[in-house]
C-alpha cells in the first residue's frame, strides 16, 4: 500500500501496518496481531475542514480513530448556547464510552483541519475488544483518560472565580499542547477564534476580546498574526490560581496622587459656661483674604460682648 502524497503537505497512510503516522501515546499502539485484525475491520477516510463526524444524540454507529488532524468536540444547551468541551488531537479515540455503553454521542465531533480518521462499525469493534485481551486493557485507560479530563473540565469551569482565571488557565493548557512549530514553549498556535475560545471557557466573545486586550496591556502575552508569545508565565499562573488578588491588582505599578477620601466636618463644641452661660468663642475659619479675617474677629468679638452684657443683667436682678 505505502504511503500517498497530496497537495496538502502532510503524509496519508493507507494500511495500520505500514502506517508512519504512529506516535507513543496513540490509542493504536498494538502489536502486529492486533494492528491487522484493526486494518481489517476499519475504514480510513480523509475529511475536510469543518465536517462533521457525528452529533450529539445520534446512536453510536462506531469509534473513530484520528491518525491526523484536530477535531473539536461540542455540546449544545436547549437554548442554543455552544460549549466545547475540548479539542482533540491525533492519536486519539472518539466516541469510544458511547460505543462501549449502546448509548447515543454525547458530543458533536467536528474537524478543525483536514484530517485522516480510521472508522470501525461498533459490531467489529465490541467484537475487536472481546478477542483481544490488549486491546480491552488500552480501552479501560482509555476510557480512565476521558474521566480524568471530564474532571479537569469540570473543575476549570466550575471552580473558576472570573472569566479571566478560566482564560489564562486555557492559555496555560495550550502552552503544553499547542507549541509553535519553532519549539519554543512559550509560544503558541492561535488555531482558534475569540468565539471558539469563549466556547470552550463558558464566557462570550467580547469578554474574551477584553481579556486578551487587558493581558496584552499588563504584557502578559504578545500576540503577532496566528502566533501567541507568553511573556510572563508566572502573572498567568497566579491568574489561574487566584483570580481575585489579579482582579483586583491596579492597571498601573504606582500612582503619582493617591485618592483620599475627606475627612468629616466635626462640629464646633458649643457647651455653655455653668454660671454665667456665655457660649465658647467659636472657632474662626481659615480665610485667605486678610479684610474677611478682620470682619469676621470683630463680628465674633461683638457677639461675644454682648453675651457678657446679658449675663450682667441677669446677675442684677437676681
Amino acid at each position: 500500500m505505502g504511503v500517498l502524497q497530496t497537495s496538502c503537505p502532510r503524509e496519508i497512510a493507507e494500511n495500520c501496518l505500514t502506517c508512519t503516522l504512529r506516535r507513543d501515546g496513540f490509542f493504536c499502539g498494538f502489536s502486529q496481531k492486533a494492528l491487522q485484525a484493526l486494518a481489517v475491520n476499519s475504514y480510513t477516510s480523509i475529511y475536510p475542514e469543518g465536517s462533521v463526524l457525528f452529533v450529539e444524540g445520534q446512536s453510536p454507529r462506531g469509534v473513530y480513530v484520528l491518525c491526523r488532524g484536530r477535531v473539536k468536540l461540542s455540546m449544545v444547551s436547549s437554548e442554543g448556547r455552544t460549549l466545547i468541551l475540548r479539542v482533540a488531537e491525533a492519536g486519539e479515540v472518539l466516541g469510544l464510552s458511547s460505543c462501549t455503553l449502546g448509548n447515543p454521542y454525547m458530543v458533536t465531533a467536528e474537524t478543525l483541519c483536514s484530517s485522516q480518521v480510521d472508522f470501525m462499525k461498533r459490531e467489529d469493534f465490541v467484537r475487536f475488544v472481546r478477542e483481544n485481551s490488549e486491546v480491552a486493557f488500552r480501552v479501560a485507560e482509555w476510557l480512565s483518560k476521558e474521566y480524568q479530563s471530564a474532571c479537569d473540565e469540570l473543575g476549570s469551569l466550575g471552580l473558576a472565580h472570573s472569566a479571566a482565571e478560566k482564560l489564562a488557565r486555557l492559555l496555560l493548557q495550550w502552552k503544553d499542547t499547542k507549541v509553535s512549530t519553532m519549539g519554543r514553549p512559550r509560544l503558541i498556535n492561535m488555531s482558534m477564534t475569540h468565539e471558539e475560545m469563549a466556547q470552550m471557557i463558558g464566557a462570550s466573545r467580547e469578554t474574551v476580546t477584553r481579556m486578551l486586550a487587558r493581558f496584552r496591556t499588563r504584557d502578559y502575552i504578545e500576540i503577532q498574526g496566528n502566533t501567541m508569545l507568553i511573556r510572563d508565565m508566572e502573572a498567568l499562573e497566579r491568574l489561574a490560581g487566584n483570580s481575585r488578588m489579579a482582579e483586583s491588582a491596579p492597571e498601573t505599578k504606582s500612582r503619582a496622587f493617591p485618592m483620599c477620601r475627606p475627612a468629616p466636618l466635626k462640629p464646633s463644641p458649643a457647651a455653655g459656661c455653668a454660671t454665667t452661660g456665655i457660649n465658647r468663642m467659636p472657632t474662626i475659619p481659615s480665610v485667605t483674604r486678610p479684610e474677611t479675617r478682620v470682619a469676621h474677629y470683630n463680628a465674633t468679638r461683638s457677639s461675644l460682648r454682648d453675651q457678657m452684657m446679658g449675663a450682667k443683667v441677669q446677675e442684677r436682678k437676681l
